[in-house]
């Protein structure tokens, strides 16, 4: 039976995010501490290289995962689901997959890692291939955590990942110096001993019967769960596409210092790529448990409140990340300073992103992936065509432009799709109206010299958003210091 104390739910709901977002606050923190480490210890032409190497794993992964992650996301809630027996129908495809494809990538590694990375090497392959079968085993043991809604847990292994990947920086820069395998090793090495340590916990809690134990009344098929999961391959192939096109316009028309450059502004985003990475972790099981378990009318309230308050402060945060970009950039070695006119473009990635998973929500209730399939076509059109014509002239400022207009129109399109599924009346004349804002905003902070009119219209940005939302940073402020009457108290 449905939960209509909806007066109940909200605090609980943020304070389940702020479980999740304490993690991640942390990682930004440490974040702040490697980005600039890595920045001065590499020049910009090794750092570029990096970028090609996160590049090539994400598409194999894509293909690998065979959009399994999102079937077991959909399907874990269903009542009557035996948990453990639809992780491994979810898991077993994949591996399988991505066994073949690295194989691939072996043969052709050769042809493979020129491209890449501009040298041949077997330490290339390997680091390849492991990364990407560890991110295979990484996803849905972390989904588990995830679905389970275990918020602390999830934060304390972020934390544990990004300590070990900073302390490996450190650890094989003093070995291998300015070189852009120390970035590799790193990555590969903290990722696996996090998984590895994650993995034995969930095998650990199979054995002792920690896990779901009620017998199964859903019946599993392979063909419904594959057939659920599949039309998400292009969903994610668009996605790494936008993360990747630009990379590989750069790499071919600008060259690795100024994929460098461009690689370099992509982690600043850390600073909302945080905040998104942690609202997916919250939202996609939290949404997922309202719809199977209240009624429609509690459902349409709760999401349209959560986008109101998600898109406040995503406005917000991305003005005040082009405010302040000149400030920022002068965390990274004085050969990336040239980022501080990519940043701007690339703060609409992640706002746009963050919105979306609120709305594609009605999609995913629906199982009408083939209206994401839609957007992503269109998605993927506009970014290879946008990159295509504006890589060559601007560079990373180009291909900056062209992921931001891609990642809203994206949303535009996948939205519509997802009011036709699931209708919920979110206020899309404010929410064009703060895109117009912060693409104006974006164009004159890339594109006007000097700092004083960026920061004025930065200024007066922040006052109109805050003015015409002010009734959310109330709700917030009410909220927070509620929590601490409560703390005090006790």
């Amino acid at each position: 039976m449905g939960k209509n104390n909806t007066s109940n739910e909200k605090p609980s709901a943020f304070s389940g995010f702020l479980r999740y977002f304490y993690g991640n606050f942390v990682v930004l923190i440490l974040g702040f501490i490697s980005v600039p480490l890595i920045t001065r210890f590499m020049t910009d032409e090794q750092y570029g290289r990096t970028g090609m190497f996160t590049s090539a794993v994400t598409v194999i992964y894509i293909f690998a995962i065979l959009g399994m992650d999102q079937t077991y996301i959909r399907y874990y809630y269903k009542e009557g689901v035996d948990r453990h027996d639809l992780m491994k129908r979810c898991l077993l495809p994949a591996l399988a997959i991505v066994g073949v494809l690295c194989a691939l990538y072996a043969v052709l590694s050769g042809p493979a890692n020129d491209f890449l990375f501009g040298e041949r090497g077997i330490d290339l392959t390997i680091l390849v291939i492991a990364y990407t079968v560890i991110s295979v085993f990484e996803r849905f043991l972390f989904l588990d955590i995830r679905m389970s809604q275990n918020g602390k847990l999830y934060s304390n292994l972020n934390i544990l990942s990004k300590i070990l990947y900073i302390a490996f920086i450190l650890l094989f820069f003093a070995m291998l110096g300015d070189n852009y395998r120390v970035v590799m090793l790193a990555m590969t090495l903290s990722l696996g001993l996090v998984t590895f340590g994650i993995g034995v916990r969930y095998l650990g809690n199979q054995r002792r019967g920690l896990a779901e134990a009620s017998l199964p009344r859903y019946e599993l098929s392979q063909r419904e769960l594959i057939k659920y999961g599949m039309p998400f391959i292009l969903v994610l192939l668009m996605e790494w596409l936008l993360s990747s096109c630009d990379k590989w316009a750069l790499r071919v028309w600008s060259g690795y210092g100024e994929l460098g450059i461009y690689n370099s502004a992509m982690n600043i985003m850390s600073i909302l790529l945080t905040f998104k990475a942690t609202f997916v972790a919250f939202w996609s099981p939290v949404a997922m448990e309202k719809y199977e378990n209240d009624s429609y009318e509690n459902c349409k309230a709760f999401f349209k409140s959560a986008f109101n308050i998600t898109r406040f402060y995503c406005v917000c945060a991305g003005f005040g990340l082009i405010l302040f970009k000149d400030i920022i950039v002068y965390l990274l070695g004085a050969d990336f300073r040239r980022a501080v006119h990519v940043i701007p473009f690339l703060t609409l990635m992640p706002i746009f992103s963050i919105l979306f998973e609120i709305t594609n929500q009605g999609i995913k209730f629906t199982k009408k992936n083939r209206y994401l399939n839609y957007a992503s076509a269109v998605a993927i059109i506009c970014n290879v065509a946008g990159n295509a014509l504006l890589v060559p002239k601007l560079g990373g400022a180009g291909a900056a432009l062209a992921t931001g207009v891609t990642y809203m129109a994206y949303f535009a399109i996948g939205s519509f799709f997802a009011e036709k599924c699931y209708k919920v009346g979110y206020e899309n004349v404010k929410t064009v109206v703060y895109a117009v804002m912060l693409m104006g905003y974006a164009c004159l902070a890339t594109f006007t010299e000097g700092y004083l009119i960026p920061a004025v219209a930065g200024i007066v940005g922040l006052a109109v958003v805050i003015a015409a939302d002010y009734k959310v940073l109330l709700v917030s402020i009410e909220y927070v210091v509620g929590v601490f009457k409560k703390k005090t108290k006790a």
